[in-house]
Formats: C-alpha cells, structure tokens, sequence
C-alpha cells in the first residue's frame, strides 16, 4: 500500500477545537448554533493549510507530477535545456526534468536507444567498420538470412550472431543481407554511426500534462532535440549520421487518442 499524507479537513479541525471548549449551557455544541458555526468557520483555513501541505508532499514533491513548483525544480536543475527549442508541454517538461535527474551517461547503442525513447522517439543505431584482415572473408560475404545467421571466418570459433538490416530488422528468409563491413577504407570509418529515426514525435493534448488555450491538440516535433541530445552524449570522437527515410507516424510521446 502506498504511503499517504494524513490529511484532515477543515471539519476535523472543527471537532478538536469543539472538544477543547468549556462544558455548560454557555457553549452549545449543537451543529446549528452560533458557536458552532463560528467554529468551523474559524477551522477552515487550517484544513486549506493542511491540503496545500498534503499537495506539496504528495505531488509537487515528485518530478513526475510536480506542475506548481516545476519552475522551482525546473531552475534548480539548470533547466529549460537548450536542446527543446520548441514549446513544451507540462508533461513534456516533467519528462525533461526527469531525465536531467536520471541520466548517467553511457556508451552503448541501448543508452541511446533509451534516451530516445524518453523523449518519444523510435531509433535504430547502425556503425560501420572497415575490412579487417583475419575476420573477414574476400568476396562476396553478405549471407542468405532467417534473423539468426552467423558471420564466421577460418580463423575464429563460429558463433551465432544475428544478421539484421541497417535499421535493426532481422533479414528475412532468403533475403540477402547488408555487407558486414564498410569495405576497403580509412580507420575512421569505425567512428561514423547512423541514427534510422523511425517516427515523428507526437505529442497530444492531456488533461494535467497541457495547458488549456495554450497547447494544441496535437503538436508534431522536429528531431532537434533529438539530434541535440545525441550529439551532447555520443564520445567525442565519433561523427552521428541522421537517416529520416523511413520515418513513419507511429509512436507517441504521450500516447495515441
């Protein structure tokens, strides 16, 4: 069971204050009396306190739901982040403000793949390498897939590693897979990596995540936070392609209507 925040009303306060008073004919405790009333009158601004506490506690206190002090946790954390250069809803913010908290840092493709999917994007990450004598095989040797081909060579152990497209799709049966290496080509070419960007960034409209008269029903995103965000995390000696050629519109930051 979740802890909660006790949180009494302005009548609870009302009934102790009641209980505090003399006894005697004096000091009616009749719901309808002068007194009475007079009482839970008084006791209101209290029960009012203690919902803004309860509030403050329970929702503003968390980065995931806080809306009133946003701005608070929004400056405290060196936020609005350069890379959103387009307007932000609520929900947009809170899931920013989040990620500025929780983010470590990585190199692996799944880090990245990660960091997109917090801002709502779909991605694939395909590197490159060059031709590298004593594992690959001269010739033609892309393979005939069904998603779990090897690639092997004479001189290693063979192992089962999965034949995928660019985008990260495994090859279909007797379908001819990508070349396995860059070819013939500089080192450097092991420092290039392209991003296959698979959706546009949808984010619509929702109660408590937008702003009534402010935000649209639904507003399409450009990848510059995208590529912003990738760029400032990516190890400084590798160079980050952006493929959008087989951008669809599915995915959703905030889910489909």
């Amino acid at each position: 069971m979740t802890d909660r925040h006790v949180t009494r009303t302005g009548d609870d306060y009302a009934e102790a204050l009641s209980l505090l008073l003399p006894q005697g004919q004096a000091w009616p405790r009749d719901a309808e009396s002068t007194l009475m009333k007079v009482v839970r009158g008084l006791s209101q601004i209290w029960g009012l306190i203690e919902m803004r506490a309860s509030l403050l506690l329970e929702i503003e206190s968390d980065p995931r739901s806080t809306v009133e002090l946003l701005p608070d946790w929004e400056r405290n954390w060196g936020l609005p982040d350069p890379c959103y250069q387009e307007p932000l809803t609520i929900g947009d913010r809170q899931i920013a403000l989040v990620q500025r908290m929780t983010i470590e840092g990585a190199q692996s493709r799944q880090f990245f793949i990660d960091v997109a999917a917090q801002i709502g994007y779909t991605i694939t990450i395909h590197e490159y390498r060059p031709f590298m004598v004593g594992v690959d095989r001269c010739g033609d040797n892309r393979v005939y897939g069904d998603g779990s081909v090897p690639f092997y060579s004479d001189t290693f152990v063979r192992g089962e590693i999965p034949v995928c497209n660019p985008v990260g799709e495994p090859v279909g049966n007797d379908e001819l897979s990508e070349w396995p290496n860059y070819g013939l080509g500089p080192i450097e070419n092991r420092y290039y990596l392209t991003v296959h960007v698979m959706n546009a960034r949808l984010t619509w409209f929702r109660v408590t995540k937008g702003q009534v008269g402010v935000d649209p029903h639904l507003r399409i995103g450009l990848a510059t936070d995208l590529e912003c965000l990738l760029n400032r995390w990516k190890p400084a000696h590798t160079h980050i392609i952006f493929d959008y050629s087989g951008l669809t519109n599915g995915g959703s930051m905030a889910g489909t209507p």
